[in-house]
């Protein structure tokens, strides 16, 4: 008697951040002024601030092995592996106005902030 196996393919899942027309616009001018060697750009969340995590967006020259990529039109997002259990269901925008521009984030995940919203708990 033979045994057949079969493979089962598990069904694409959802980006761990959802990204705003605005943010994969902004995404698409860092990279056409990006530094030689940028493959792409990549969002982590170091320890640092008064409430202990930040977000940081900053350019990549290569793949680490545990980062999500995400296809955009305008280049490569990364979200580093280690930073993905924090971001998960976030959505994360390019926001200007006549005093300041920046990525601002709405992140289910983050119990609280800091005053001056440069850094949250989790």
């Amino acid at each position: 008697m033979t045994e057949t196996t079969t493979t089962k393919t598990r069904p694409a899942r959802p980006a761990a951040v959802i990204l705003t027309p605005n943010a994969e616009t902004r995404i698409a001018k860092l990279m056409g002024e990006a530094p030689e060697g940028a493959i792409g750009v990549k969002l982590s969340t170091p320890r640092r601030g008064c409430s202990g995590l930040a977000y940081s967006v900053d350019y990549v020259t290569e793949e680490a092995k545990f980062d999500e990529k995400i296809e955009t039109p305008g280049g490569l997002f990364y979200i580093d592996g280690a930073s993905v259990l924090y971001l998960v269901g976030s959505t994360m925008d390019w926001v200007e106005d006549d005093f300041t521009a920046g990525f601002v984030f709405n992140n289910p995940n983050a119990k609280g902030a800091c005053g001056c919203g440069e850094s949250f708990t989790v």
